[in-house]
C-alpha cells in the first residue's frame, strides 16, 4: 500500500540530505501516517483509515462527518 493519506492525498516529499562537507544525496520525507478507526454516526458504522497526524488534528477540530463530506466532494472514494 502506498504511503498516502486516504483523506487528503498527502504523499512523501523529496529533497536532499546535506552533509557537513556539503555533499548532497537524495532523500525522502515520509508522511506520518497512523491507522485509526472512526465511528460515523450518520452511517452508523466504523471505518478504518490511514491518515496523517495533521489530518487527525483536522478531524478533532471539525469532526469526522465534515471532513468526510469535504473529501467526497473533492472526489475521494471511501468505502
Amino acid at each position: 500500500m502506498a504511503r498516502k493519506d486516504q483523506l487528503t492525498g498527502k504523499k512523501p516529499m523529496f529533497g536532499n540530505h546535506v552533509s557537513h562537507s556539503n555533499n548532497k544525496v537524495r532523500r525522502r520525507f515520509n508522511v506520518n501516517l497512523q491507522k485509526k478507526r472512526f465511528y460515523v454516526p450518520e452511517e452508523d458504522r466504523w471505518i478504518t483509515l490511514r491518515v496523517s497526524t495533521q489530518t487527525l488534528k483536522t478531524i478533532n477540530k471539525k469532526g469526522i462527518s465534515a471532513v468526510l463530506k469535504e473529501a467526497r466532494a473533492k472526489g475521494t472514494s471511501l468505502v
